[in-house]
């Protein structure tokens, strides 16, 4: 699949690192670098436009090391780039770590998968189908 993308940063385009990878880094486009403390949040520009195929929506995520090393990820994970959206892509960080976090241009900061979607219309019931499950939910199973 070929998406239309505008890079406004010096950065490399978002690349799978690996043959099997289905998420691209994104990195951060930043005049000075910026400084997270803990428990703060900060939206970070990215510099990349992009053209999402209907249909298709892009997902910003957590990047495992960041978040297993300094408690640094995405707020909104996922975020939801929607087909219709022509605007940056802005990444939202949180540190839930204990110690400041800094974030220098071209810092990998999140991952973006692109993916397919369904559009669904809703049917009105007066009950639904019944399944061995039935209302049972968190931690149901008792495992």
């Amino acid at each position: 699949m070929k998406i239309r993308i505008v890079n406004h940063s010096s950065n490399p385009l978002p690349a799978y690192e690996t043959a099997h990878a289905a998420g691209m880094d994104l990195r951060a486009n930043l005049e000075t670098p910026l400084i997270i403390a803990p428990g703060r949040r900060a939206l970070v520009p990215t510099g990349l436009f992009v053209e999402i195929p209907e249909g298709h929506e892009a997902q910003v995520r957590p990047r495992s090391g960041l978040a297993i090393k300094h408690g640094i990820t995405v707020l909104n994970s996922p975020g939801t780039i929607d087909a219709d959206y022509r605007g940056e892509i802005n990444v939202i960080l949180i540190n839930l770590g204990d110690q400041p976090f800094e974030i220098r241009h071209g810092d990998r900061i999140a991952q973006m998968i692109v993916a397919k979607h369904e559009t669904v219309s809703w049917e009105l019931a007066d009950e639904l189908n019944s399944t061995e499950r039935g209302k049972g939910g968190f931690g149901h199973t008792g495992k």
